[in-house]
């Protein structure tokens, strides 16, 4: 049974940098596209950004590009959502998702991962 866990949020400074860490439980890591997730109470889930299965490939939002970025390391089960020059807008739930057959075509939505983690909280103050 797969099962992800995100670690890492915390309160911060507007302007500080965060890395979030999703830890993969299961087998064949590397057969996944991982995406995050980010949510406020009573809004929807909006897409932050997503990795290919070899990790070799991000996209990423317009409103996190350049200050995210993600990254995958298959052998030690793990991706990471590095998150700089955080500004209050950024305070969210965040979701790690994984999926085996992730459609290129729709990467942004939320019904395309099989799997999701419980969640961590960042919280951005001005």
């Amino acid at each position: 049974q797969v099962q992800l866990v995100e670690s890492g949020g915390r309160l911060v400074q507007a302007g500080d940098s965060l890395r979030l860490s999703c830890v993969f439980s299961g087998r064949n890591f590397g057969g996944y596209t991982v995406g995050w997730f980010r949510q406020n109470p009573g809004t929807e889930r909006i897409f932050v950004g997503v990795i290919n299965r070899s990790g070799t490939n991000v996209h990423l939002s317009d409103s996190v590009k350049g200050r995210f970025t993600i990254s995958k390391e298959n052998n030690k089960n793990t991706a990471f959502l590095q998150m700089t020059a955080l500004k209050p807008e950024d305070t969210a739930t965040y979701y790690c998702a994984a999926g085996r057959d992730v459609s290129t075509m729709d990467l942004k939505s939320a019904g395309q991962y099989d799997t999701w983690g419980q969640g961590t909280q960042v919280t951005v103050s001005s």
